[in-house]
């Protein structure tokens, strides 16, 4: 096996692991973050789930770093994870030195040593309720 397959491998049997009949949500979503950011190989992940109102919060991050970069997108109303959320489709950034799209959130998504992002839509069968972002 591979590296990035052992990887996966040990994140899914973790993740099977916290599944059991006592599981905490949120630390189950962390374990997600945390999870995704080693296989994946980047350097933060935030997850945004949306309320009973469609309003995002921060549910999990791999690092406070992570965290505040979410709580940025939300503080500012600009984002990847806002706009993947809103148009249910994967939002991708490669390069945030070139993205004119969210002014206030390339400057301090750059600020913080993040080069590219990249937010996939989570849903629920056919209704988007969050994003998930990648950053590197």
């Amino acid at each position: 096996m591979t590296r990035p397959e052992l990887s996966v491998a040990r994140a899914f049997a973790d993740l099977a692991d916290a599944l059991v009949d006592d599981f905490d949500l949120i630390d189950f979503l962390h374990l997600v973050a945390v999870r995704s950011q080693q296989s994946l190989g980047v350097d933060a992940v935030g997850i945004l789930l949306a309320d009973n109102h469609g309003g995002l919060n921060v549910v999990a991050a791999s690092s406070e770093a992570a965290r505040l970069l979410e709580l940025f997108q939300l503080q500012a109303a600009e984002g990847p994870c806002l706009e993947c959320y809103l148009s249910g489709t994967t939002v991708s950034s490669p390069d945030l030195a070139a993205e004119a799209r969210w002014p206030r959130f390339v400057t301090h998504a750059l600020k913080a040593g993040y080069r590219g992002v990249h937010a996939v839509p989570m849903r629920l069968h056919d209704t988007t309720i969050g994003g998930i972002d990648c950053a590197r």
